[in-house]
């Protein structure tokens, strides 16, 4: 394996770009291969089965395309997926949960930590699961957020439907005197300063995508794969279903990085 491969990062759509933009921050000379499965987005209302049969597919592919890392840049399948999968591949699979559960347990201050995330995420109570384990005493409550990937992938981030959401969704939360919010599903980065809004200052909000980043490098520095920066470094887009929405939001999101998105059938 050489230092100047690639990383894979894969999501079910325009969410895996918050760990994007960490890359961009964090690790500027890498380059990265980025799939969104967008013909199966929502991934919160799929079955176990079907889950399991995108993460392959895509695992294989990033494989094909000689990656020196993956990032499962979604915390459905961080949730669901990777703990059972993470053992059966040769190169480092990294999800965004554990990163995620580590930044909130030592931020947290009153014991109670708020997770909002997919149904499948939320049904698995992998954060909560995580974060218990560093700190048994810690209080999670988990919420599931079905608007919210729907809202973001059309790229409406701060319109008055998505305040109602976010309202719905974080009042519960506040109710329970969380101090601490993890952004579970790598989506809702995005909505972060709305969110932020609704919440007040007051309340630490976790974006698993730079927490996971930061694991991602570290594991490359100790492999001594690092990108040394002799060589240009790249950026590859690609989706399973409609390309030109990827790039309108994605645009929207980050910006001039992306230059162009391929359609790509796994199947």
């Amino acid at each position: 394996m050489e230092s100047n491969q690639p990383i894979g990062v894969f999501d079910s759509g325009v969410g895996g770009l918050t760990v994007v933009k960490a890359l961009l921050d964090k690790l500027p000379r890498e380059s990265f291969i980025y799939f969104g499965d967008t013909a199966h987005i929502p991934y919160g209302n799929k079955s176990e089965e079907q889950l399991f049969g995108y993460a392959h597919k895509i695992i294989s592919y990033l494989n094909s395309r000689n990656v020196k890392a993956i990032i499962v840049a979604c915390g459905t399948h961080s949730s669901v997926t990777l703990p059972v999968i993470s053992g059966q591949y040769a190169l480092p699979l990294l999800g965004v949960v554990k990163a995620a559960a580590r930044a909130a347990a030592r931020l947290s201050q009153n014991g109670r930590i708020g997770v909002i995330a997919t149904q499948a995420t939320v049904n698995k109570l992998a954060y909560t699961q995580q974060i218990i384990k560093i700190k048994p005493d810690l209080e999670v409550i988990e919420a599931a957020c079905p608007r919210f990937v729907p809202l973001v992938e059309a790229g409406r981030l701060e319109d008055r439907e998505t305040r109602e959401a976010v309202a719905e969704y974080l009042d519960p939360l506040m109710q329970k005197g969380v101090d601490t919010v993890v952004l579970g599903c790598t989506h809702y980065p995005f909505l972060a300063p709305i969110i932020q809004e609704f919440t007040g200052n007051k309340v630490a909000l976790i974006d698993p995508s730079c927490e996971t980043v930061d694991e991602v490098a570290a594991i490359l520095r100790t492999k001594n794969l690092l990108n040394d920066g002799k060589q240009t470094s790249s950026r590859e887009f690609y989706v399973s279903g409609q390309d030109e929405s990827f790039y309108k939001v994605g645009k929207l999101l980050i910006g001039d990085t992306i230059k162009q998105v391929l359609k790509l059938n796994l199947d």
